[in-house]
């Protein structure tokens, strides 16, 4: 009886733990030289590189628009006072662990992380993390003066893949705190489903 309700405890910790939300913490630095009054509308602006990767600037101007529309900004391409450039750039990178989850050492060690026995791998690529670095940037001007009105900037570095989750997570992230955001670096912490 006490296996059985063991192994349903188990199976249930289990289950809930790949389930429910994650957290996207973002490092942000904002500036915002002049306030942007709620209801502005804008246009997207695009620099020459971003228009040859036009499928995925069409991706991430999407996801922008959702976040400005949170603030209180509405896209207008014909009677824009102001215009957003949004930028994206992201890489993978191959971490080795000092020591891997499951693996041969001399001697057995347990805790910190890992379970090992004895000396070499016991699953080989365990002993390796893919992190995920990205960053996202929001500039917004003023049409009329071309002066820039709002920046924002949020780093992120975590081990999700999938960019079109994290992305607006970190976009959001970027405009807390819009039109007059907190000043100097701070961490924002944004939860999406898993």
């Amino acid at each position: 009886m006490y296996k059985a309700l063991s192994a349903l405890f188990l199976i249930v910790l289990l289950l809930t733990g790949c389930s429910g939300m994650r957290v996207v913490d973002s490092q942000v630095t904002s500036f915002a030289p002049a306030r942007v009054p709620e209801g502005s509308r804008y246009t997207f602006e695009r620099l020459p590189s971003q228009q040859n990767k036009a499928t995925a600037q069409d991706q991430l101007e999407a996801m922008a628009e959702e976040a400005l529309a949170k603030v209180g900004l509405s896209r207008d391409d014909q009677a824009a006072g102001y215009s957003v450039q949004v930028s994206a750039s992201q890489r993978a990178q191959q971490d080795v662990l000092d020591r891997p989850a499951l693996g041969w050492n001399l001697g057995w060690m347990v805790g910190n992380g890992g379970v090992s026995v004895g000396r070499g791998a016991l699953f080989p690529g365990l002993d390796v993390r893919t992190s995920y670095w990205r960053e996202v940037g929001l500039v917004i001007r003023n049409r009329a003066t071309q002066t820039v009105v709002f920046e924002s900037h949020a780093t992120h570095d975590g081990p999700w893949s999938d960019s079109d989750a994290v992305l607006p997570a970190m976009l959001d992230a970027a405009l807390q705190g819009f039109p007059e955001p907190p000043t100097g670096v701070r961490r924002v912490n944004i939860e999406i489903a898993r």
